[in-house]
């Protein structure tokens, strides 16, 4: 049994987690994930690690509340316990002096874009983070980010902090301030990566992505994260979870994570979670 360590929302619908987790953290490094079961009736469910302490033991990550496995996972306090956290898994990301790095977070993404960060800055990299959400109360770990970011920019849709606008309006800031990247990696939802892949493509540079596709055991047996990448079939929880956006058949990937939104709907309606 895992013990919970803390559970605070951070931003609506947002929570951050701290786990007791000590053999997974020893192990853990940028990009890899963990697949986290809180309970009987719940589903296994894989978050990507936001931060770790190896001599704590303590595994932190970033969920969004979205359905009922979530949900229950909203609802632990410090000092309760979940019977699984199985990691790390996944492949790490590509760590190395690329040069000039664009590093892009939305939503529960910008808890997991930071281990990247952090180790792309120590590595000599100039980092240029972005922070992207529809609103000023949706952004956070902007101190976090900053500390190893050379420039970090704040993007909401509706303008209330930052610039207004959305991931075409970070590349339009880019364009003016001169940068040319040598990589660009984003971490967030399908949306913000498709657009990130779309937006950034014309620099002819890697447009790295951690795809976010149905997944059940993350080893790799189940078939269930199969997507389609440079015109192969891949696992996301093996080969991946990063791609090269340019390379993603998006349409296909799409199609296969709105499988389940009916019984997703379903279970919602009526485990009593709705309304929270």
């Amino acid at each position: 049994m895992f013990k919970i360590i803390e559970r605070t929302m951070i931003v609506p619908n947002l929570h951050l987690l701290v786990v007791h987790a000590p053999d997974v953290v020893q192990e853990m490094q940028p990009g890899q994930f963990v697949i986290v079961h809180s309970g009987e009736g719940a589903e296994r469910i894989p978050l990507t690690a936001a931060d770790w302490d190896k001599e704590t033991g303590y595994l932190t990550i970033v969920f969004m509340e979205v359905g009922t496995s979530t949900n229950k996972l909203a609802e632990l306090k410090p000092g309760d316990v979940i019977p699984t956290v199985v990691g790390p898994l996944g492949r790490p990301a590509a760590i190395e002096n690329f040069g000039t790095v664009i590093c892009i977070g939305g939503c529960f993404g910008m808890g997991s874009i930071y281990p990247v960060v952090k180790a792309l800055k120590e590595k000599g990299n100039t980092v240029i983070t972005v922070m992207e959400g529809r609103s000023k109360n949706l952004l956070y770990w902007e101190d976090k980010l900053s500390k190893y970011s050379d420039r970090l920019i704040k993007i909401t849709r509706d303008g209330s902090y930052g610039y207004k606008g959305h991931i075409k309006k970070a590349d339009d800031l880019i364009r003016e301030i001169g940068i040319v990247p040598d990589r660009v990696i984003a971490n967030g939802c399908t949306t913000l990566s498709y657009k990130t892949s779309k937006e950034y493509a014309h620099y002819d540079i890697p447009v790295i992505v951690t795809l976010n596709t149905i997944m059940i055991d993350g080893t790799g047996m189940c078939g269930v994260c199969r997507c389609s990448v440079d015109g192969k079939m891949k696992f996301a929880c093996v080969d991946g979870p990063h791609f090269d956006g340019r390379l993603v058949d998006w349409e296909e990937l799409s199609k296969r994570r709105q499988q389940y939104i009916g019984e997703e709907a379903f279970l919602v309606h009526h485990s009593g979670c709705g309304g929270r």
